[in-house]
C-alpha cells in the first residue's frame, strides 16, 4: 500500500441497496442492481447532497452505484463521470457467496480468495482512483461500494474493517495535522412514510 490520499476533502456514497445486500451475500464484480429499498434510499441521499456544493459526481460504472449516482445527480441537475477504478473488488470464488469470516484475514493480506483481488491492490486502486476524481471541480462526489470504501478508511487513517451503511453520505475532510482524516456522515432527512 504504496499510495497516498491526495489532501482534497471529498463525500463518499455508498450505493443502494440490493437484493444480495440484504442476503448478506457478496457481490464483488456481479452486477446486482438497486432493489426497492435501494432506490429509496438513493433518492433519500440526494435530498441530503442538495445545498452541499457539489461541482461534480464521479462513480463505479457498476449499475447500484451507477443507478445511486444518477438519482442524486438528477437531483442536483449535474452530470455522472465513471471511473472503473471506483468498481468493487473483484471476490473471485467468493462472489455470490454469504459474507464468510475470512474477511478479517483479506484485509489483513493473509488470505485471499481464489481469483480476487488482494486487499493491498483495491487500496491502492481505490487511492488512485479518488485521486483522479478530487482532481476534477470540487466538491467531487464519489458513488462507490462498500470493501472499497474499507479500503479508503486505512487510506484515511481509520480501522478498515468496519461496514458502511447504504446509501449514507460520507464526508472525508484531510486533517490539519496528522494523518487522520475526518470521516463525518451526512445527516439523512426524514421521508414521509
Amino acid at each position: 500500500m504504496t499510495i497516498a490520499l491526495t489532501p482534497t476533502p471529498f463525500w463518499f456514497l455508498r450505493h443502494g441497496e440490493t437484493d444480495w445486500n440484504a442476503e448478506g451475500r457478496s457481490q464483488g464484480h456481479t452486477d446486482i442492481p438497486l432493489n426497492t429499498v435501494g432506490l429509496a434510499q438513493a433518492h433519500r441521499a440526494a435530498l441530503a447532497m442538495v445545498d452541499r456544493g457539489i461541482a461534480t459526481i464521479v462513480a463505479s460504472p457498476l449499475s447500484r452505484a451507477l443507478r445511486t449516482a444518477e438519482i442524486v445527480a438528477e437531483a442536483l441537475n449535474l452530470p455522472v463521470a465513471t471511473d472503473p477504478g471506483l468498481m468493487e473488488v473483484g471476490f473471485g470464488t467468493e462472489e455470490g457467496k454469504p459474507m464468510g469470516d475470512w474477511y478479517d484475514d483479506w484485509i489483513a493480506g493473509t488470505y485471499t480468495p481464489e481469483g480476487a483481488e488482494t486487499f493491498a491492490a483495491l487500496h491502492d486502486r481505490a487511492v488512485a482512483a479518488i485521486n483522479r476524481a478530487t482532481a476534477r471541480p470540487g466538491p467531487v462526489l464519489v458513488v462507490a461500494h462498500g470493501a472499497l470504501f474499507r479500503a479508503l478508511r486505512l487510506a484515511l487513517g481509520h480501522e478498515p474493517n468496519v461496514r458502511t451503511p447504504n446509501a449514507l453520505p460520507i464526508w472525508c475532510a484531510p486533517p490539519a495535522t496528522g494523518r487522520v482524516w475526518e470521516v463525518t456522515p451526512a445527516a439523512l432527512p426524514h421521508l414521509p412514510a
